[in-house]
């Protein structure tokens, strides 16, 4: 599960392709996730299989840059793509 600042973050550096699992359908799914990233919201992002935090971790590395620093070494961004100004 996404929530909309994130989907809104990543679309505005670019990034066309985001997959979302709905983790509230299943209790065990929710709960386990939690358990395997000793992380204790959702939602969670990963880029290319890696943790990276929640929502909150988003919109730090997107105001500080580092979002753009991960997907640029990920591949998923060319280094010249900037993210669209905030209105």
């Amino acid at each position: 599960m996404l929530c909309r600042a994130v989907i809104q973050i990543l679309q505005m550096h670019g990034v066309d392709e985001i997959t979302g699992v709905d983790c509230l359908q299943d209790p065990e799914v929710r709960e386990g996730i939690k358990e395997y990233t000793d992380w204790p919201t959702i939602p969670q992002v990963y880029v290319k299989g890696e943790f990276i935090g929640g929502c909150d971790v988003m919109v730090q590395m997107h105001q500080s840059g580092e979002l753009h620093e991960l997907l640029v070494k990920e591949k998923l961004l060319d280094e010249e793509t900037n993210p669209e100004p905030e209105k």
